[in-house]
């Protein structure tokens, strides 16, 4: 017998040694078989026989065919087992010729999976941007810009302004007014070889999802596109301290945009009323919808090419005052007359010595409401009597603003209604003021209002104002950049919902009702 040379085999035949002196004196010897000798000597049997299968097994393993050297059996060793599947089961041994049966070995597979990009995550997701095309069309000379008169009169009046009449768009510095030029812009038709022509598909007013926000109707969003993207044909100058011009646009075949004679317009202003368009946002949203449509528009006509707010003009407005812009005259001793007697309120009839105009009663509580959260001082408080102006307001520069001791007798100023509906007023000259701090807000503004809108007050109750602004505002690109995009927008809703909250805690410590105004 040899030695063994392991360690394992050196334990078994030590432990083999102890064991079977062991089993054949218990079985010899004439001792009593107790418990504890049965179970030593069963547990050595078995002990015993286990060594001699692995005595066996070892002797197979270490038989060698005759002609094969050691570079055949590392061969033999390293060959790839095919009958072993990749999903952990073994395949049953193959039987060798001499009757012995070869164990599969156990191969261990690691898979490394590809290494992937991480997710782009983007705040918004944006529609894939489309190659634009340029449409070849016919580019009209200087003539083309010579429009009809659109009732120059009224347009200008509404704006405080004055018409010296219908100039052409190439005859302007002819008129007094500084010398214009044609400037590179969406949508500019007219003489020059520097007029870039009108591109297929594009569109200033963006709607990505499949239908715009609830507050705007399908009025609305036909004319802000038509006032963003519509080709200007003629030019109506007017000369007014406000420095607002009539745009002809070219005709539009849908029956709801109003128009100027033929084709609709809209009144161009300056870049520093850019606050039109947030206000005409702002009375859709509360539910109000007395504001003409405004969007931000590139001009063709202004040099700094900066953009402006375009409003589309509504030839339905009643004839105005050049005084007062107002097609009914009043003063603050009479406006505040006619909040006591409610005119019109719940179908009552107003009797001639109370002096009711033809205006609701619920439209002041309105406009009293928009022009508090806008800080609007040019309808209700055309001297600024109620808060500290600043050198560059109106009321200041016309020097309005030192008449304050008799207030009874100052005339209210832009209040419009249109001629075949007298009952409600229609919002002209929307320009708020953001940078108003709130120890010098206008609380004149509300003085005599009892009563304010359920549809408007619900909107600043909600918490949901801020969402409904940026949703719609998003809609105007021109001046969604104008403002500095998101962040810039934030900052102005941030004024509007801190003005929100002191309005209502105003109606709620003076008591005031909020009533359904959907008359």
């Amino acid at each position: 017998m040899s030695c063994p040379d392991k360690p394992g085999q050196l334990i078994n035949w030590f432990l083999c040694s102890l064991c079977v002196p062991r089993v054949r004196k218990l079985w010899s010897s004439r001792r009593p078989r107790t418990r504890r000798n049965l179970l030593l000597g069963t547990a050595c049997a078995i002990y015993l026989g286990f060594l001699v299968s692995q005595v066996g097994r070892a002797s197979v393993q270490h038989a060698r065919p005759a002609g094969k050297g050691p570079h055949e059996s590392r061969a033999a060793t390293e060959a790839p087992f095919p009958e072993i599947p990749l999903d952990g089961t073994l395949a049953p041994p193959e039987s060798q010729g001499n009757g012995t049966t070869l164990q599969p070995n156990v191969v261990y597979i690691t898979l490394r999976s590809k290494r992937s990009k991480p997710a782009n995550i983007r705040g918004t997701v944006k529609p894939k941007r489309r190659k634009k095309y340029a449409v070849a069309s016919r580019v009209p000379g200087p003539e083309a810009l010579v429009g009809p008169s659109l009732w120059p009169q009224v347009a200008a009046r509404a704006v405080d302004s004055e018409v010296p009449g219908h100039v052409p768009g190439g005859n302007l510095a002819k008129a007094g007014e500084r010398p214009w030029r044609w400037i590179q812009g969406p949508g500019a038709r007219g003489g020059g070889a520097d007029v870039q022509l009108p591109l297929a598909g594009e569109s200033n007013i963006r709607i990505y999802s499949e239908s715009a926000p609830s507050w705007l109707s399908k009025e609305d969003i036909g004319q802000m596109r038509l006032l963003a993207n519509g080709a200007v044909a003629g030019l109506q100058q007017a000369q007014s301290r406000s420095g607002a011009r009539l745009l002809v646009l070219e005709g539009s075949t849908q029956p709801s945009v109003p128009a100027c004679g033929p084709s609709p317009c809209g009144l161009l202003k300056q870049s520093l009323d850019m606050s039109e368009v947030f206000a005409f946002h702002l009375d859709r949203i509360l539910g109000l919808n007395r504001t003409l449509p405004s969007v931000s528009r590139k001009s063709e006509f202004i040099q700094d090419g900066r953009p402006c707010p375009f409003i589309l003009w509504d030839p339905s407005l009643s004839p105005t005052n050049n005084e007062t812009h107002s097609s009914v005259k009043l003063t603050w001793g009479t406006y505040q007359q006619l909040l006591k007697q409610k005119c019109w309120q719940n179908g009552r009839v107003p009797k001639p010595e109370w002096g009711c105009t033809e205006i609701h009663h619920h439209e002041w509580s309105k406009m009293a409401l928009f022009d508090f959260l806008l800080q609007i001082y040019n309808r209700l408080d055309t001297h600024c009597c109620g808060f500290r102006p600043r050198k560059e307001d109106t009321c200041v520069q016309s020097g309005r603003s030192s008449k304050c001791d008799n207030q009874d007798t100052v005339v209210l100023a832009h209040i419009v209604q249109r001629k075949q509906d007298p009952r409600h007023l229609v919002f002209i000259d929307n320009k708020g003021f953001f940078d108003r701090s709130e120890d010098n807000l206008n609380f004149k503004l509300l003085e005599g209002i009892r009563e304010f809108p359920e549809s408007a007050v619900s909107v600043l109750k909600s918490q949901r104002l801020r969402q409904k602004l940026l949703q719609s505002l998003f809609l105007d690109k021109v001046y969604w950049e104008s403002q500095g995009g998101r962040q810039g927008i934030e900052k102005l809703i941030d004024v509007i919902e801190q003005r929100a909250k002191i309005l209502l805690t105003y109606i709620n410590a003076h008591g005031a009702k909020v009533l359904p105004m959907n008359e």
